[in-house]
């Protein structure tokens, strides 16, 4: 089974998917972070300092790394997100500007050139995106928002994008006619559910699973775009 653990940021999709991978014995996958694709494609630039065309290239360059980490698990995989997820935060910009602002809302006013040209490419990215989500994912299980944002001072996001990209993913996974279970509560409450819903077999208690998926997740390098420079050079 292709399994998505879906949501918008800060919801929990990266330590349940590793939670649920130890569980299940089914491999994780991801896409790139911004953080990994910033120092070796925009070197000396935060994600917040990239314009419209840089952020369509970053976009793409987490699409090709997903579905290159995809194909090569053929027997099945648990992602952590999907490939709408960079299609929906890029398109939500499209409303709130490239940085969010609470301020902004674009249906509102005349749209900047350069927004608008931007709003056309992420028109086209919706084709490929929802085309490689449908032919991939069996399912989505959707993590709903239940907790205030964490500001990392890396992703250039706030409470409204979150809310605006929530719902895209959902109606367009609508669209997609691709089954999706909400599931909120606790890791322990999320991880049993999940396996409640599809049936998966466990391969450790849910307790060891979480405790390898903290382990797994404190070595994560959380580190910003530039500190990973600096740190490089």
């Amino acid at each position: 089974m292709n399994l998505s653990i879906s949501g918008t940021y800060s919801v929990g999709k990266t330590i349940t998917s590793m939670a649920i991978a130890h569980l299940t014995g089914i491999p994780r996958t991801a896409a790139p972070t911004m953080r990994e694709l910033l120092p070796i494609s925009l070197p000396g630039k935060t994600l917040e300092e990239c314009n419209g065309a840089e952020l369509i290239m970053l976009i793409s360059r987490r699409i090709q790394g997903r579905a290159v980490a995809e194909s090569h698990l053929p027997d099945g995989y648990i992602s952590d997100g999907s490939a709408l997820h960079e299609w929906s935060y890029a398109n939500v910009r499209v409303k709130v500007g490239i940085n969010p602002n609470e301020s902004v809302d674009l249906d509102n006013v005349q749209m900047p050139d350069d927004v608008r040209f931007y709003a056309e490419v992420m028109k086209q990215i919706a084709i490929p995106a929802k085309q490689h989500t449908k032919a991939n994912y069996d399912a989505f299980v959707h993590l709903p928002i239940e907790f205030p944002i964490v500001e990392d001072g890396h992703r250039p996001v706030n409470e409204r994008f979150r809310q605006l990209a929530e719902q895209l993913l959902l109606d367009t996974l609508e669209e997609l006619e691709i089954p999706v279970h909400i599931v909120g509560g606790t890791i322990p409450e999320r991880l049993a559910r999940i396996v409640e819903i599809f049936d998966f077999p466990q391969v450790m208690t849910i307790e060891q699973a979480i405790a390898r998926a903290e382990e797994e997740y404190a070595q994560l390098d959380t580190r910003n775009e530039l500190e990973r420079m600096a740190d490089a050079a």
